[in-house]
């Protein structure tokens, strides 16, 4: 029982109803008592609590999610670097994170999980480095090619680390996804690509028509869809994506709550509903999860309205 899936990631997607995705790994890792006030975020625990991380993966099989998204959204060499974090260890430290994913599937499967388990190590956009909430606006001021040049050495890390999937998630603009395309390319682990929405439109405001189009003839791609947005946005932008690009579609929204960045924390009330997911599904949807602030106890919700 090793936690290595027995149905190749690729094949999981083409056999319905498709596979469920974890929460938020963020507040999983808070509710367990951890700070993540600081600019790494949860990537901060790869090096200081790394069993923390195995644990929270695990609440999330145990509670019905099929995929682990990793800790490493945050984790980057120019981000480590500040903390005086030099290029080897920060990469280490990448890959650690797929290494705790596995491990968190490996006592899955000795705790009685007999489904196959998956790990997408999450490479978040240039503005989670940032950590000012940039990720959310986009349009940082920079060409393709220097987010090409900013990607791709991480990709190359995490890749080689051995994930079923690279998750190019919480992408706010078409800028960013062309680099992301590009820097993909010939990694040898398929990926899928997820833009953080407002309505019908990217976050930096380009037509989510024009912004799926990009990954339509993407061979890396094995699926495209909308992350970290609200629950609301999510079955108009399944639909659109799987018009567009023909290609399965992964959906995991936030609870619907707002990052004040400022603030550093979350404002409003939940929207998210687990029975929601059925809508999903039928608008195109293989990958169905949450994002931020999107618990175990709902993933097992949404686990069972799936596979109903």
């Amino acid at each position: 029982m090793t936690g290595i899936p027995d149905v190749p990631f690729a094949d999981a997607l083409t056999s319905p109803p498709g596979p469920v995705l974890d929460g938020g790994l963020s507040n999983q890792l808070e509710a367990a008592g951890h700070d993540l006030s600081d600019a790494l975020w949860s990537a901060r625990l790869l090096a200081e609590r790394p069993e923390a991380v195995t644990e929270a993966h695990l609440a999330y099989f145990t509670a019905g999610a099929d995929v682990a998204i990793t800790a490493s959204y945050q984790a980057t060499f120019e981000g480590f670097a500040r903390r005086g974090t030099g290029a080897g260890r920060a990469a280490e430290l990448m890959a650690l994170s797929v290494a705790l994913a596995r491990e968190a599937a490996r006592r899955a499967r000795a705790g009685g999980v007999r489904r196959a388990l998956y790990v997408a190590a999450s490479a978040g956009p240039y503005g989670a480095m940032l950590a000012d909430g940039s990720e959310y606006r986009g349009r940082y001021g920079l060409t393709v090619g220097e987010l090409e040049r900013f990607h791709r050495p991480r990709l190359e890390v995490l890749a080689a680390a051995g994930p079923d999937v690279l998750a190019l998630e919480t992408v706010p603009d078409t800028d960013e996804a062309r680099a992301l395309l590009r820097a993909v390319r010939g990694l040898g682990v398929p990926a899928w690509l997820s833009y953080t929405v407002d309505g019908g439109r990217t976050r930096a405001g380009q037509p989510l028509e024009e912004a799926f189009a990009l990954a339509a003839d993407a061979a890396e791609v094995v699926a495209v869809g909308v992350n970290c947005c609200a629950p609301a946005d999510v079955a108009q932008a399944v639909r659109t994506a799987a018009r567009v690009t023909g290609k399965p579609v992964v959906a995991y929204p936030n609870s619907g709550e707002t990052w004040d960045a400022a603030g550093r924390g979350w404002r409003g009330g939940s929207a998210f509903d687990p029975a929601a997911v059925t809508g999903w599904r039928a608008a195109g949807a293989r990958l169905v999860g949450g994002c931020c602030r999107v618990g175990p106890s709902t993933i097992a919700e949404l686990a069972r309205a799936s596979r109903t």
